[in-house]
């Protein structure tokens, strides 16, 4: 009863996915040997490119700081990584003596593992046709991969918390509780954003959403829901405690924050986390906003046959998004301040939780009347209908709404005139002081 449950279960939600047309996958010896292949290749690619990011923020950070960076382990600086790994493996491990053990060993473990389970379910190129059945590039292809990413991605706050609590430290009971609280209202206006693509695709599978982006790239939801991809990469931002949203772990309020007590491979865990997350989301950008592993301007990827020169291709530019998005991590980093803790929370409920609702109830009425006035979705009409209407949006948020009032990190809750008032005081202060210098030293 269990196995015809699972066997209609799986039918149900190919149907509904629209694959039931597709090439069958590979069965037998073939789907093990694919499966262990795209394992250790996908387990193997990420990790290498997590230390290479970390290299890579390295360098651009003395670059924006008109310094070297690293440059003397491997050819500029590539094995730095790779040395502080060593490093780190041979240091000895500390344990506080007040610390719970148990759940002080096993928190960077659970802020790791959701990282790397995310990604077996993102499609890093498009499908191979071989002489064995049809081979995805996701490692687990499920129809509901999209909410998988969700579920998973959410566990990773339990290890932040967990190191905070664990450690007996008061700096990192504070780091925790702050992560705890930025995730929880960041997550809900990042699942908000994506209702929109979700609306568009018709499902909830990544290779539905992939394929629903494909074509000459006037179809990428970046142009087609262009308010909730700025909704999802802050959003993105927040989850993976990168500036200006690194309260968790603000040095100079909390020494280190949640691992203020690890030492050692548990200190570097936290790190290799936070990078693999950075990783991840740049993945689901790309994949949500920017076509996945589609090639724009072309249509040559988008039909048959597909070879896997093709899928080798598509993997290429799949990663050139995701460094693109990787970048724009580091740049940020490395360029805005910190946001005050009061700041950070007005700006996850009361403006980005608000706008997505009114971003899904706008996007569901533009798609219903287009369709009703005769405009598939895969149209080029429909397309750029959806990009005037996101241009006007995105003008109206904001130049008129915002204004640099409400997401800028730096603005006054001072009103104008009082403002003016400092200044003019400060103005006056400055003029004075050296005609009393000058009295005094008479």
């Amino acid at each position: 009863m269990i196995a015809l449950a699972l066997d209609a279960f799986v039918q149900a939600a190919t149907q509904a996915n629209g694959l039931e047309h597709l090439p069958p996958p590979p069965s037998g010896g073939a789907w093990f040997l694919a499966t262990v292949v795209k394992l250790l290749l996908t387990f193997t690619i990420y990790m290498i490119g997590v230390m290479m990011v970390i290299w890579l923020e390295r360098r651009v950070c003395a670059f924006i700081q008109d310094r070297r960076g690293p440059n003397r382990v491997g050819p500029h600086g590539l094995l730095q990584s790779v040395a502080d790994g060593v490093k780190n493996i041979m240091k000895e491990e500390t344990y506080p003596s007040q610390a719970y053990l148990p759940l002080f060993v096993l928190a960077p473990v659970m802020s790791f593992i959701p990282a790397l389970l995310t990604w077996s379910v993102i499609p890093y190129g498009a499908p191979w046709d071989s002489q064995w059945g049809t081979i995805d590039t996701a490692l687990a292809p499920m129809p509901i991969g999209f909410l998988f990413i969700l579920a998973i991605g959410s566990l990773g706050v339990y290890g932040i918390v967990l190191a905070g609590w664990s450690s007996n430290n008061k700096y990192s009971l504070l780091g925790g509780l702050r992560s705890s609280a930025q995730m929880i209202s960041y997550e809900i206006a990042m699942g908000m954003s994506t209702i929109p693509v979700l609306i568009l695709a018709g499902n909830v599978s990544l290779d539905r959403i992939v394929s629903q982006q494909g074509g000459w790239g006037l179809h990428w939801n970046a142009i087609n829901c262009t308010i909730a991809w700025f909704i999802f990469m802050i959003a993105a931002f927040a989850e993976t405690n990168r500036l200006p949203f690194d309260l968790p772990e603000a040095e100079s309020e909390l020494v280190a924050g949640y691992h203020s007590e690890y030492s050692a491979m548990k200190f570097s865990m936290f790190f290799i986390a936070e990078y693999a997350n950075m990783m991840t989301a740049s993945a689901l950008m790309a994949t949500l906003f920017f076509g996945g592993w589609d090639i724009p301007f072309t249509m040559w990827d988008n039909v048959a046959p597909h070879t896997l020169l093709k899928t080798l291709v598509t993997f290429a530019f799949f990663w050139v998004k995701i460094m693109v998005f990787v970048f724009i991590y580091i740049w940020v980093r490395w360029t805005l301040p910190r946001f005050r803790y009061d700041q950070l929370m007005a700006l996850g409920w009361k403006f980005m939780l608000p706008t997505a609702l009114t971003y899904i109830v706008v996007i569901a009425g533009a798609t219903l009347g287009l369709e009703f006035a005769g405009f598939h979705p895969d149209s080029w009409q429909f397309a750029v209908a959806m990009l005037v209407i996101n241009l006007v949006l995105t003008g109206i948020l904001f130049g008129l709404i915002d204004r640099g009032r409400l997401i800028s990190p730096s603005y006054s809750r001072l009103d104008k005139r009082d403002l003016a008032k400092l200044r003019r005081a400060r103005f006056d202060r400055a003029r004075f002081e050296p005609a009393t210098s000058e009295g005094g030293a008479d």
